[in-house]
């Protein structure tokens, strides 16, 4: 269980999650667990990730090697790089396909945001992309995420930042799943030409 958000705003973008982890009933705080990030740095990339805990060690191993990091730069860099990422997830991480068959296509089971330097971006478990205007969450506290980053987005009182942290805020104090400290990042984005 988890909660991500990512904010585009005033020539910036930020990043942030929550750090609880949790298996069934039980609760692994950051207080417990040294390794509680769910944001990863992938070259000019922050990659916030959602479901099993264990995908987390599979895609920084899988963009840990020696090759450059993947571009991430457009919604068809990011699908092209996740399509041929779930083949090899399959074939190196033993990703289990999916039972469902009522699904057209065949599920990664991972909910992903991305912030860099050219904008922000989701990737659904199914590898929809999307590029955001304004915000987004993931997560099992995603709902609460979205109504506060709705509520708070035109506060000129707010940066990116904050508002990205009111998000995983409000899913801490509503969702079971989601828990503190927050952890949060910003990156500048590129001016568009």
């Amino acid at each position: 269980m988890t909660t991500i958000a990512v904010v585009r705003k005033n020539g910036v973008a930020a990043i942030a999650a929550d750090t609880l982890t949790k298996w069934g009933p039980a609760k692994e705080s950051a207080a417990y667990v040294v390794n509680h990030t769910k944001i990863l740095r992938v070259g000019e990339n922050l990659l916030a990730v959602t479901g099993n805990a264990t995908f987390k060690h599979i895609i920084e191993d899988y963009f840990g090697g020696d090759e450059p990091p993947p571009i991430l730069d457009s919604v068809a860099a990011i699908f092209r790089t996740w399509n041929r990422m779930h083949g090899d997830f399959k074939e190196h991480y033993f990703l289990q396909a999916e039972e469902d068959k009522e699904e057209a296509i065949e599920s990664t089971r991972i909910d992903v945001l991305i912030a860099n330097p050219h904008g922000i971006f989701g990737v659904s478990g199914q590898r929809t992309v999307q590029e955001f205007s304004k915000f987004y969450a993931y997560g099992s506290g995603g709902d609460y995420a979205l109504g506060a980053l709705w509520s708070a987005y035109d506060r000129a009182d707010l940066d990116a930042e904050a508002i990205a942290r009111h998000a995983i805020d409000a899913a801490i104090e509503f969702d079971d799943g989601t828990g503190p400290p927050i952890e949060s990042f910003v990156i500048p984005l590129a001016a568009k030409p």
